[in-house]
Order: structure tokens, then sequence, then C-alpha cells
């Protein structure tokens, strides 16, 4: 069924930025994001996902955040289509993408 992947893996999903558009509408959509439930605080300067200093990170971590915590509000993965949804963890290093199942 779904062979070599952990019980709850087919469950797990992220949302992140689409690489295609353009910076100045992903850095709107994660001023909204930031403002209206998502955390943040990690893309902060000198905090764990503040590197790679790009719009297009920064922005994937907001609505991703912003995905997690309202998902069960009814919150989709859109942000006026900036963005969608991947089952590949974007978490890198000590910057940690927020799953909520």
């Amino acid at each position: 069924m779904f062979s070599g992947l952990g019980v709850d893996a087919q469950f797990e999903n992220w949302c992140i930025a689409d690489e295609q558009t353009p910076d100045d509408e992903l850095q709107r959509a994660m001023v909204w994001a930031c403002e209206n439930g998502a955390d943040c605080s990690k893309i902060e300067a000198n905090q764990p996902c503040f590197e790679p200093n790009t719009i297009k990170d920064h922005a994937s971590f907001a609505f991703n955040s912003y995905f997690q915590r309202m998902k069960d509000k009814g919150a989709t993965c859109y942000f006026n289509s900036a963005a969608y949804v991947t089952d590949l963890d974007p978490s890198h290093g000590s910057c940690k993408f927020e799953i909520h199942g």
C-alpha cells in the first residue's frame, strides 16, 4: 500500500512558496501570513530559519507555519497562488518546519 513509508508519512505535508512567484508577491503574502497566525519569529535575524536570507525561503517558512496552525480551521496552502503543498520536508539544518498531523 504505502510501502517504505512510516505509518503516518502519507499524511505529512508542508506548504512552501512557489519559485515562479515574483518576490514582491511573496513578500505581500508572507506579511499577511505573519500577521494572521504564522509564527515568524524563527525567520528573524539570528534565528534558526533566517538563513538562507531570501524572500522565497522566509515566505516558505511563514506559509507553512500559517498552514500548519490554521488548517484545522479551514486554511489552505494557496496564498493567492504563491504557494503549494509538498510531501518533502523543507526543514534544513537547525531550521525545522512545523508539522501538525
